[in-house]
């Protein structure tokens, strides 16, 4: 995976080069994995192994940290 655009709390952030278009973040932790959708609303796309309170907390970090992420995101695909 490449760029990391946070690392908070054991869970890092980022993007895969050329996946896809529609933006996106991975989160991981240990050997749990989740896609979040940034357009047109933040929402899960994928989790594997993350538990409904877990997601929540990460939900709400892609919610606050979305303006940058989705910054990152352009400068890295576009």
């Amino acid at each position: 995976m490449s760029p990391t655009f946070k690392c908070e709390n054991g869970y890092r952030f980022g993007i895969f080069s050329n996946e896809e278009n529609r933006m996106h973040v991975h989160v991981y932790k240990e050997n749990n994995s989740a896609k979040i959708w940034l357009e047109p609303l933040v929402e899960l796309a994928d989790n594997k192994g993350f538990q409904e309170k877990e997601l929540s907390k990460i939900i709400q970090t892609v919610i606050e940290n979305e303006e940058e992420f989705k910054s990152k995101y352009r400068a890295h695909i576009r």
